[in-house]
């Protein structure tokens, strides 16, 4: 049950631990300032951890678990944020060199239909 007494006292259920809202873990800010990550782009961490003080618990959480790619929309869902909320502490994630992103596809960048037949053909022709 939360308390709701003195300001000394912690507000939290306690079932699900402390509460912190999305805008108060993002600075108030609802889009990232490295630009607009798609949910489907890989995130990847570049390096250990960082020490703990350095970054906020969600921003660790999400180094600690890029340890291997994952999408946005992955990210979000295992920290059961906000996929807005997600997006801006990848962003300053992002700009403080501690992961990289990878975007999709494109169309363009795949092999062409001549290509893969071609292949095709190669492969049963072994």
């Amino acid at each position: 049950m939360p308390t709701t007494g003195d300001h000394d006292e912690a507000w939290y259920d306690d079932e699900a631990g402390p509460v912190a809202r999305p805008y108060t873990v993002t600075g108030g800010r609802i889009a990232p300032d490295q630009g607009q990550l798609d949910v489907i782009s890989l995130v990847v961490a570049r390096r250990a951890a960082p020490t703990p003080g350095r970054l906020y618990p969600e921003q660790a959480r999400i180094v600690e678990r890029c340890q291997r790619p994952l999408s946005v929309a992955e990210v979000a869902a295992e920290l059961d944020l906000p996929l807005g909320t997600v997006r801006v502490l990848l962003g300053d994630l992002l700009g403080a060199g501690l992961i990289e992103m990878h975007d999709p596809p494109t169309l363009s960048s795949r092999p062409s239909k001549e290509l893969l037949e071609a292949l095709l053909a190669g492969l049963q022709a072994l």
